[in-house]
């Protein structure tokens, strides 16, 4: 599927456009070639999601992944780590070269609805982050949904964090410069962790990368409306992944759960929040960034109004994933 996906991607624009039935143009954006290309070909190859059971969307997600693209960095570790609950497993992507002294780190947590993702699905992206920021970057395999429901997924995260800095040494990260970040389902939790450790007196990180992250599971915002169907991400889906997350309604207005209506967010960890145009969790990212500086927090918001909801980890492929996550690296290496 990936050298499919490559091969396409180089086609020229024009020619991808007209073999998607031209230019897709909504609330004025206009998706590029390769964005369109990928997109329709994603959604047609996975089908609806809602229709799945979690185990048959797992599985069909691992298949049309197919290889990873050759990882960025020279060495990758895995190990397991005590948490509340039990063990999950982490996985360290550490860069090439000598440094002197320790490097910074970010725990990432994958997106996937709290559902779907895995270590692996993640190992591009991840490894792309970690060589351009030269930090270690520490990926947790959190427990997922509906077999383990909220707060599992949030538990699991913030134990992680918290061991990562309190075993930093061991993974060659300098415990004072530790950021944390995810994707869809992962920016929720990093932003939730980077909340509970302000509210309990833990390790602040000290950035946050939150890539098209879902805040608010209590409303539809307009871009569910706007990007309700044919695209990576859609209405029904979002649906699916939070009630299979969070099934209890009543729930869905803590802010461990929608962090977006959390009372007060001073204080929190400086921000670098990815936004993609195509996607329905758009307008609460946006609105995520401006709680944040209406907070007094410094906030970097970049955009990416031609392209959907997931192409963060399509770098290998699309342009502007490989623009983005080079632009979060260097947002990174900046804050650490």
């Amino acid at each position: 599927m990936q050298r499919v996906i490559r091969a396409i991607a180089r086609l020229p624009e024009p020619m991808q456009l007209a073999l998607t039935g031209g230019p897709t143009v909504i609330d004025g954006q206009r998706m590029d070639g390769p964005s369109q290309l990928l997109n329709q070909l994603v959604v047609k190859s996975f089908g609806p999601l809602e229709g799945m059971t979690p185990a048959s969307a797992r599985e069909r997600m691992g298949r049309l992944r197919g290889a990873n693209p050759p990882l960025e960095v020279p060495r990758v570790e895995d190990r397991t780590i005590p948490t509340r609950a039990g063990r999950v497993a982490v996985r360290a992507y550490h860069p090439e070269g000598a440094h002197a002294g320790a490097r910074p780190g970010l725990v990432w947590y994958h997106g996937g609805g709290w559902v779907l993702g895995t270590l692996e699905g993640h190992d591009h992206v991840c490894s792309c982050l970690a060589a351009r920021a030269d930090a270690v970057v520490v990926s947790v395999d959190y427990r997922l949904a509906p077999e383990h429901r909220f707060p599992a997924a949030a538990d699991d995260a913030e134990d992680a964090f918290r061991w990562i800095g309190a075993h930093a040494a061991e993974l060659g990260i300098d415990p004072d410069r530790v950021a944390v970040g995810g994707d869809s389902a992962g920016g929720n939790l990093a932003a939730v962790v980077a909340q509970r450790l302000a509210r309990t007196g833990g390790p602040t990180p000290r950035h946050q990368l939150l890539v098209y992250p879902v805040t608010d599971l209590t409303r539809e915002t307009g871009s569910y409306a706007l990007f309700a169907e044919g695209f990576l991400l859609s209405r029904p889906a979002m649906r699916w992944f939070i009630d299979h997350y969070v099934p209890d309604a009543a729930r869905r207005a803590d802010p461990d759960v929608s962090p977006l209506l959390a009372e007060g967010l001073a204080g929190q960890p400086p921000a670098h929040v990815v936004i993609a145009g195509f996607d329905p969790l758009r307008d609460e990212g946006l609105a995520y960034a401006a709680r944040l500086r209406e907070a007094g927090v410094a906030v970097e918001v970049a955009s990416y109004p031609s392209t959907f909801h997931g192409f963060f980890s399509t770098g290998f492929a699309l342009p502007v994933g490989d623009e983005a996550v080079t632009r979060a690296a260097r947002a990174l290496r900046a804050a650490l």
